[in-house]
């Protein structure tokens, strides 16, 4: 599998980094004057399709394209796999020939929308009538900025909780937990140790900073925002964030911080075949649809079972989750726009396309009629990623122009504050402040 979408986004100040080097040099890429007011009858010529897949799963997009070339048999789609996001912002950069690209990474919707490194793709969207009713409706979030559609979404993850029948069973635990306060109860009971008082097996493991434990899925908790409609933190005066934090400091002092960062650092590799609850070693966790692709080749034999992220009473919507995905987008620098619009619309909007990638990818379609699709490979375990994508109140995290890097100084904040502890109004409002400068630096 490829690398997670959902964990790329917490490594936003990097991503924001190399995306100074499109906003430097790049003038708007909006052409909505410039083009064709009827979209051609017939399609014919090259167009070029970057996207960073390797392997097999190049396999999977090149099956997709190949629909999109039987449509259009005039018409040869060149693609250029292996190309991770940092390649294709020095290629955008530079003025090389690109025609769509596909990014791994919400977090560049901000600053490839702000500074047109991708096109605006609203008129195109007006003029051949493209219903985005069928994106749900937190996709067509992720995928504009301030306005600016300059990008489709082309498939996603979704976080949910997996859990071990085995150890839920043998701790007398007959269902999975809903609420937080049933998490940390099943947690505790399914953690064992051993005769030194040290962790053998966990039931949970609360540290924001293990695996896929992060603000962003944590945030369906509490059905959790981030920014006003002014683009300022509201994480700090926000009562959902600071009961969910002390929720999560409680949890981690009920164990000891010692003695869960010991054991958390003695696991395996999040994406490799010793995964913690691969093994066995941590009974429940939060964690993506692609697992259960992991799990197949790795580890066939394990009995799990997946469930909506437990939430908070009161304040979360059970079944909704946090869903973030891949983007595409037509280049500024296109020589073939209207190949490229009717390529990147190919793939984001034809049914048939999403689910050959869906079913391929093991990841989440981002069109409903490809969700809803007898031709979607569903499986139990699956189905919980696929109806919480579905969610009316399913959210996600707003773009802004340095790549979501709030995310990551809150992330920051939270890892400090879980050993630390201390007043966590004040820090909370330190946090408010840090993202606030970090936000007017970066520009509108």
């Amino acid at each position: 599998m490829h690398k997670p979408t959902l964990r790329r986004i917490a490594t936003a100040a990097a991503i924001a980094t190399a995306g100074a080097l499109v906003i430097t040099g790049c003038s708007s890429g909006s052409s909505a004057s410039s083009i064709d007011k009827t979209a051609p009858k017939t399609l014919s010529g090259t167009v070029s399709l970057w996207h960073f897949f390797t392997g097999r799963e190049a396999g999977v997009v090149k099956k997709a394209v190949q629909g999109f070339e039987k449509e259009n048999p005039k018409v040869t789609v060149e693609i250029h796999g292996g190309q991770d996001d940092e390649k294709l912002q020095k290629a955008i950069s530079s003025g090389q020939n690109i025609d769509v690209g596909l990014s791994y990474s919400t977090a560049i919707v901000g600053s490839f929308c702000s500074s047109g490194a991708f096109r605006d793709l609203g008129a195109y969207i007006k003029r051949d009538d493209v219903d985005l009713s069928d994106i749900p409706k937190a996709v067509r979030g992720y995928t504009a900025y301030k306005g600016t559609r300059c990008t489709l979404p082309a498939l996603a993850d979704v976080s949910a909780l997996m859990y071990n029948k085995t150890a839920m069973a043998a701790a007398g635990i007959t269902s999975p937990p809903k609420t937080l306060d049933e998490l940390e109860a099943d947690g505790l009971k399914m953690t064992t140790y051993n005769a030194d008082g040290s962790i053998k097996q966990l039931g949970f493991n609360p540290l924001i900073d293990f695996y896929e434990n992060s603000p962003e899925h944590f945030a369906p908790m509490i059905d959790g925002t981030w920014l006003d409609s002014k683009g300022n933190s509201e994480i700090g005066t926000s009562a959902g964030w600071k009961k969910l934090i002390e929720w999560q400091k409680g949890f981690v002092d009920k164990i000891g911080y010692a003695k869960l960062k010991a054991f958390t650092s003695g696991l395996g590799q999040e994406f490799a075949a010793d995964n913690a609850f691969q093994t066995g070693q941590v009974a429940m966790q939060i964690d993506g649809e692609y697992r259960s692709a992991f799990i197949a080749d790795q580890k066939p034999d394990l009995d799990y079972g997946t469930a909506p992220t437990p939430v908070m009473d009161g304040l979360g919507h059970y079944g909704s989750t946090y869903i973030a995905g891949n983007v595409a987008g037509i280049a500024k620098g296109s020589k073939n726009p209207e190949l490229a619009w009717a390529l990147l619309k190919y793939l984001s909007t034809n049914t048939d396309a999403q689910v050959i990638m869906g079913n391929g990818l093991k990841n989440i379609p981002t069109i409903t009629s490809a969700l809803d699709s007898p031709k979607l490979e569903v499986d139990d375990n699956y189905k919980t990623f696929v109806e919480a994508a579905k969610n009316e109140n399913t959210i996600t995290s707003p773009a802004t122009t340095d790549g979501a890097a709030y995310i990551g100084t809150f992330t920051k904040m939270w890892q400090a504050y879980q050993a630390n502890g201390g007043n966590l109004s004040a820090q909370l409002k330190t946090l408010d402040k840090n993202i606030d400068d970090a936000n007017t630096l970066a520009g509108p």
